[in-house]
């Protein structure tokens, strides 16, 4: 819906002054915020910025610090912690609430993490699900693909405040990016000046100095000058230097970019894997139970792959990421590989450690090293120190990401990990992954992260593993292909013999040859009927 058309009409839900405390923490700030009838919003920002309290806060299930929320309609929330009973997979759990808040006759959805254990089929029935939505949306993700098919606006809770952007998710991040790029111009523009005024200063002051005194060359020649001209000469220069002074002072400080660190590791035992075939499944079968997953799997994995394993839920690839760790009948692994393996269960972290001295702990890489891997993901200055048994779910996740990044490993081996993570740490692990020198093997339902790391793809489906050499989209134009039907195969093979048949005809006609062209003909004409 175009601004103009937004009067209060048409307005949902409207909140002032709200303020949210967590302990003596200002959880967030807000002004003023309005939902109008039609509204498609992408709530986005770091873990642990509010984004699932402004949700319950608007939804009536929190009550602020201070500040008023009126709602004109029914609303709906669509929690991020689902309560399963059981008998659901995670995947099945989410699609049951999903349907459940759908059903329910309210003009506003607030959805948090909706495709939360979804897979990539079950994301894009979601996505149509909500395009069809008749009612208001805000919904929070950190799935961006899923955020630019649904969304027509922005809404960034950053150190507080709550910034709104026009468009997709997309859209936002190019404006960021346009933000990032002013503010650095802005940056050398003011430390140009500030140098400028410095350096002029400086010739100021000099030339001040030597003002009190006449030079040798003056006293040796021509008649004496007095010294009040001397004087009158140093004032006016203090003066201009106060003026510079002065006007240093007004200069408008602009605070420095924190730009992307780049990261040089070292290799180690990477080179020793490169382009080698470092993995190779033979005639494997896999089976959960009684359930056949995949019958005769055969495909292989070379150093410096960077492989998505892909497939519907409960199609079995945590199964087959497991039986690549663990070893299986069928699998061999070459004795290069020094595998590292990112469990959701983050099983592998010290509690009672800081973030900093579980990344150093199986670190080959240097301090500096780990710690502009951890300053991408997130964690700056003194926050390396914090111990882990205080971090967040997400905060977690990215402290075992860094820790296998600076290992001695040089194979990576990732079920899922992007989840919990905010936008800003998918797009951080997401460079990194693309930058790391060794081989990652990773499960993702997040596409962008497929699009954007992958070189090889693993598909099980139909109960088989097919591999394909190259990118996630151009797996996708590939399955959008029309397969070749066995007739149409057929039809190609008796053109390249009636061909032939023709040409030898041609040379050396034959009643042989002549039977072998109308016995072809025949066939193409059965096969056309």
């Amino acid at each position: 819906m175009s601004p103009d058309m937004k009067g209060e009409d048409w307005m949902l839900l409207k909140a002032n002054q709200l303020k949210v405390f967590r302990k003596d923490r200002l959880l967030f700030d807000i002004e003023e915020l309005a939902i109008h009838q039609g509204d498609r919003i992408g709530l986005v920002g770091t873990n642990g910025s509010g984004k699932t309290t402004l949700l319950h806060v608007l939804a009536g299930q929190e009550t602020p610090d201070s500040g008023t929320v009126a709602a004109t309609a029914v609303c709906t929330l669509l929690p991020q912690l689902k309560q399963g009973d059981g008998r659901q997979s995670g995947g099945e759990m989410t699609q049951t609430y999903i349907e459940r808040a759908l059903s329910r006759p309210s003009a506003l959805l607030l959805a948090d993490e909706p495709t939360t254990h979804l897979d990539t089929e079950h994301i894009e029935w979601l996505e149509d699900k909500l395009r069809h939505y008749q009612g208001a949306l805000i919904v929070v993700s950190h799935d961006r693909a899923f955020l630019d098919a649904i969304c027509t606006e922005i809404w960034e809770l950053d150190h507080g405040k709550l910034h709104h952007y026009k468009g997709n998710y997309t859209h936002f991040a190019q404006q960021k990016e346009l933000a990032h790029r002013q503010q650095v111009e802005a940056y050398e523009a003011y430390t140009q000046k500030k140098k400028q005024l410095e350096h002029a200063l400086e010739k100021k002051k000099k030339k001040a100095d030597k003002a009190t005194k006449p030079s040798q060359k003056v006293k040796s020649s021509g008649p004496k000058i007095a010294k009040p001209y001397y004087a009158n000469k140093q004032k006016k220069l203090q003066k201009t230097a106060k003026s510079i002074e002065t006007r240093m002072e007004k200069l408008e400080k602009v605070e420095k970019v924190k730009d992307i660190q780049p990261i040089q590791m070292t290799q180690h035992t990477m080179k020793e894997t490169a382009s080698r075939t470092i993995l190779r499944v033979e005639n494997v079968d896999g089976k959960a139970g009684d359930k056949v997953l995949w019958r005769q799997a055969n495909v292989e994995v070379r150093g410096g792959d960077k492989v998505a394993i892909i497939g519907k839920n409960g199609s079995g690839k945590t199964t087959f990421l497991r039986m690549l760790v663990n070893g299986h009948p069928g699998v061999t692994r070459s004795e290069a590989v020094k595998l590292a393996y990112f469990r959701q269960d983050l099983s592998g972290l010290k509690v009672d450690e800081s973030i900093l001295q579980n990344a150093l702990k199986e670190a080959v890489q240097d301090e500096t090293v780990v710690r502009t891997v951890l300053a991408r993901l997130g964690f700056r200055g003194d926050d390396v120190h914090k111990p882990v048994e205080v971090l967040s779910g997400g905060e977690r996740v990215k402290t075992m990401l860094a820790s296998l990044l600076v290992s001695d490993a040089n194979v990576l081996m990732l079920d899922e990990p992007t989840n919990f993570l905010d936008l800003a740490a998918v797009e951080a692990l997401e460079g990194l992954l693309k930058d790391y020198p060794g081989t990652v093997v990773f499960v993702s339902h997040d596409r962008r992260l497929i699009e954007e790391v992958a070189t090889r793809i693993f598909h099980i489906h139909e109960e088989r593993i097919e591999g394909f050499d190259g990118t996630y989209e151009a797996y996708k134009q590939k399955e959008e292909k029309p397969a070749v039907t066995n007739r149409e195969e057929e039809l190609l093979l008796i053109d390249m013999q009636l061909s032939e048949v023709l040409s030898r005809l041609s040379i050396e006609p034959s009643q042989e040859l002549e039977e072998t062209f109308q016995a072809l003909l025949k066939q193409k004409k059965s096969l056309e009927s």
